[in-house]
């Protein structure tokens, strides 16, 4: 398992996409690409959110690779990619490709290592994300059992005060898991709607809290990105406010028609 997670009050499903009724209103098209390392369960964890999209009336494409971001007439298509590929490689097709469908409009959003840790040999991709997984510090080594458990540590997601006017995270409070925490590098191009702060610990090498991004977005031409970093397992993604960040980005983040 994925560590424990805290609740607190229930969050409702708000940001749910608002769907147009009547003739001729065309259907989003939401393109999920999966795949890279095993350990973050990338079809499971994309099937949680995969119907979320079919009953906002998305038009649901699922991918098992990246190969798909170099055909450009498809790229042209899709309104929103939401991607889980830990790791793993990309070629200069398939990464120009999708840098070019979010700056012409295409919506792109992940969680953890899916978005975060994804491709780790391109730093254009780092360009386009804004934000890189570096670690997630673990306990105190005489506890640690030589599992995943060993980077699971009790931390607190921080609303910023942007975070708590964004329709992604107004109306969410801060909140506690105990899994992994990300650490991450990033530039100024993000805007941060959530924090967390490492501190210091006797066995860790740094010598004050250091403060990283959780939840931001990122404007990339006419395309919007959202990344979460938390969802290192199931029970993680299905912790209220963790899937209602998700779901908002993925709404969010949708080209609409206006915007085409």
């Amino acid at each position: 398992m994925g560590g424990s997670v805290q609740s607190g009050v229930p969050i409702k499903p708000v940001g749910d996409r608002a769907v147009p009724q009547g003739v001729g209103v065309a259907r989003p098209k939401a393109l999920v690409v999966r795949g890279g390392w095993e350990g973050h369960r990338p079809v499971e964890a994309t099937e949680l959110f995969i119907p979320f999209l079919e009953q906002n009336d998305y038009e649901v494409r699922v991918e098992e690779s990246t190969e798909v971001y170099a055909d450009a007439a498809e790229m042209a298509r899709t309104d929103l990619v939401v991607q889980c590929v830990t790791m793993s490689e990309i070629t200069a097709e398939e990464l120009a490709g999708l840098r070019a469908a979010v700056e012409a409009g295409t919506g792109f959003t992940g969680w953890h290592g899916g978005i975060a840790d994804s491709f780790r040999a391109s730093s254009d991709y780092l360009h386009l994300v804004g934000g890189q997984f570096v670690t997630h510090p673990g306990k105190e080594p005489c506890e640690r059992q030589g599992g995943q458990e060993d980077n699971y540590l009790p931390y607190t997601v921080t609303i910023t005060e942007l975070g708590r006017e964004h329709p992604i995270t107004a109306g969410v409070e801060d909140f506690e898991l105990t899994t992994e925490q990300y650490w991450v590098l990033h530039d100024d191009l993000v805007d941060v709607l959530a924090t967390t702060t490492h501190p210091t610990r006797p066995w860790h090498p740094w010598h004050r809290p250091v403060t990283c991004p959780a939840i931001w977005t990122r404007r990339w031409g006419a395309g919007k990105i959202v990344v979460t970093t938390p969802g290192h397992s199931l029970d993680v993604l299905a912790h209220p406010a963790v899937r209602a960040v998700i779901t908002r980005g993925m709404s969010w983040a949708t080209r609409t028609a206006s915007e085409s």
